[in-house]
């Protein structure tokens, strides 16, 4: 049976639920919602786990704040033995317009925090990674402001539509693979 795992970043507590910066765990909760499941705490993060077309796809948000994400994924990719090809890191991008869709099978870590103490823990940039576009609709200097800023009410009335095709990429990674989800996402 294959097992995928697939980690939404964000930051936890109330302070950072409606954050640009957490739209990870945003995605990661649709795809919960949708399969009818809930997350449970474990060690280093939210647990959530659903079984699809004959594979498992095993959700995490890690507890250990996005700028030490790594710690959580390798923990969990150990535990669980799952190679780097079933790993998928769900995440938010400033260089995308808002709701765009950009999946890649590997890449720097363009200045996120998260995504590169991932890439430090697991020794590889080459991971797939899911890129949600928030924008970067701020002022010169204002970026941590912005990540760190809630949705406005038109981009909360948007994530509406965006969060059910994000939660659709999740499960073409782990049934379609990499490649064919990319061709049928990127740029959505």
């Amino acid at each position: 049976m294959k097992k995928f795992l697939i980690v939404g970043l964000g930051n936890v507590g109330d302070t950072y639920v409606n954050t640009r910066h957490n739209i990870g765990f945003k995605i990661v909760d649709e795809a919960a919602e949708e399969h009818n499941v809930t997350f449970e705490t474990d060690k280093l993060g939210d647990i959530a786990t659903f079984r699809f077309k004959g594979r498992t796809f095993i959700l995490l948000k890690p507890s250990t704040f996005m700028n030490l994400s790594g710690k959580a994924v390798k923990y969990w990719m150990d535990k669980e033995k799952i190679s780097v090809d079933n790993l998928l890191v769900v995440t938010d991008d400033l260089n995308i317009d808002f709701g765009t869709i950009r999946i890649k099978a590997k890449g720097s870590d363009g200045g996120h925090n998260g995504l590169k103490d991932i890439q430090e823990k697991l020794g590889t940039n080459v991971y797939p990674r899911f890129r949600f576009g928030v924008g970067s609709n701020y002022s010169k200097g204002r970026q941590v402001d912005y990540v760190l800023g809630e949705w406005n009410k038109e981009e909360t009335s948007l994530l509406i539509e965006r969060l059910p095709t994000s939660s659709k990429v999740i499960t073409s990674f782990g049934t379609i693979g990499l490649a064919k989800t990319m061709n049928e996402f990127n740029g959505k």
